[in-house]
């Protein structure tokens, strides 16, 4: 089943120009649009089907800087700024609170990891609070156990997926910009070398400027391009609950994590897990992905044919008068894996016992778009002027959306970029030396 998403209405006519097309009304999308517009850009965001439909609306709704790979962490540190600056301008509510995230264990070796994670923040000026057993097992009285330690980041937060990247988008269009559902971009055209336009299933948009956004289709839709960005999907599941008191409002350990929600219920994951759906794409850029794989494959099995079926990682290439794949899958909504769902909400009512008298909500999956060092794409793409890239995100997506886009915009705009842009372009993809895994 679709995750649960506010739906909105947007705008029915597409504008013929604009300063900037954005590709994809995730929440990276819809951001990069919001601070755009906020700068007097005449910005145009286009989404195939809904906004906020795919992982943007089927993540864990965590807003952290704790674990961050050291990469991340300055976009996640100006992104928990933003979240509460959007919430503050725009009066909107997307379920923004800095409730602090609790991480449990009684595993040494993983706490730690999670000092040694404390002390690097420190330098950065981040705070964190290891807990000793006592302190753990005091603030995991929900959990009914003891606890050799554990940590704690008291401005971290969450904000309910449900709600977000379509609230982001009414205040786009608050502002005068256009946002558009149901209007895939199937290509662009060039003038000279750069960039000239964007062609949508509904005509052409002439700018100087895109972005792509586009999560799990970002790959082959540059192949269409010329361009090689190397990207793997994989299919993560999620299982809600009705509400129950007591529980920590964000909470992790190595066998679940729980997040509230806006309904009062909870969503229900395991950290890492997912299903790996074989694909010509993912049999491509294989070699560049196997260390990754290979430091992560007690979590990661193979899966089965959703992602074939899915056409987001194909390796065809389409024409710009017919419909693409895009059309053909206005949102992907893959199926979640049903031996996890029984295992994570087993899990689940045994760390918590006050969830035995819940009831299972929904559940769902969403495919999670990943490159080889599991930090983001992004950057404008060097053989063609005009096109930046803002994909990749690796399951980090949602949490560090506002300073993602905002980086855009500042690429876009020529402004100071709010954090440096370097570790971030997409242009070390191209060498033989992929850097090191992210290891949060």
């Amino acid at each position: 089943m679709p995750a649960p998403l506010t739906q909105i209405e947007t705008t029915p006519d597409l504008p013929r120009t604009a300063d900037v097309v954005i590709i994809g009304g995730g929440i990276i999308g819809v951001f990069a649009a919001y601070f755009l517009t906020k700068r007097g850009l005449k910005t145009v965001l286009l989404e195939k089907g809904q906004i906020g439909a795919e992982q943007s609306s089927r993540n864990w709704g965590w807003c952290r800087q704790q674990n961050r790979d050291a990469r991340e962490l300055p976009i996640a540190t100006k992104s928990l700024d933003l979240w509460e600056q959007f919430v503050a301008q725009t009066g909107e509510d997307i379920g923004f609170r800095r409730c602090g995230l609790l991480y449990l264990s009684n595993n040494d070796a993983e706490i730690a990891g999670w000092a040694r994670w404390r002390d690097f923040a420190r330098t950065v000026g981040v705070t964190t609070h290891m807990l000793s057993a006592a302190e753990a097992t005091e603030k995991a009285r929900a959990t009914g156990k003891s606890w050799k330690g554990g940590v704690f980041s008291p401005t971290d937060g969450i904000a309910d997926p449900s709600k977000a990247a379509p609230a982001v988008a009414r205040a786009i269009m608050k502002m005068g910009g256009t946002v558009m559902q149901n209007c895939a971009a199937r290509g662009i055209e060039t003038e000279g070398g750069r960039l000239s336009a964007v062609v949508t299933e509904k005509g052409v948009i002439r700018a100087k400027t895109a972005v792509l956004s586009g999560g799990a289709w970002t790959s082959s839709f540059c192949r269409q391009l010329g361009i090689r960005f190397p990207q793997a999907t994989i299919r993560s599941s999620i299982v809600a609950v009705s509400g129950a008191e007591g529980i920590p409002p964000a909470l992790h350990t190595s066998a679940v994590s729980l997040t509230s929600r806006s309904n009062n219920g909870y969503t229900i994951a395991i950290s890492g897990r997912a299903k790996v759906d074989i694909t010509p794409q993912q049999m491509r850029f294989a070699p560049q992905f196997l260390p990754m794989f290979a430091k992560r494959w007690r979590l990661l099995s193979p899966g089965g044919l959703e992602g074939v079926r899915s056409g987001h990682e194909s390796l065809t290439r389409w024409r710009l008068d017919r419909p693409t794949p895009m059309e053909r899958m206005r949102i992907l909504d893959p199926a979640p894996d049903a031996v996890t769902v029984k295992l994570m909400h087993r899990r689940a009512l045994e760390l918590i016992p006050a969830l035995r008298s819940t009831k299972i909500t929904g559940t769902w999956a969403g495919y999670i778009d990943s490159t080889p060092d599991g930090v983001p794409g992004i950057g404008e793409v060097e053989s063609l002027p005009g096109f930046i890239l803002a994909a990749g995100f690796s399951g980090h997506g949602f949490g560090i959306g506002p300073g993602a886009g905002h980086l855009v915009a500042d690429i876009v705009s020529g402004a100071e970029p709010l954090v440096d842009p370097r570790p971030y372009h997409p242009l070390r993809f191209q060498s033989s030396t992929w850097g090191k895994v992210a290891d949060f």
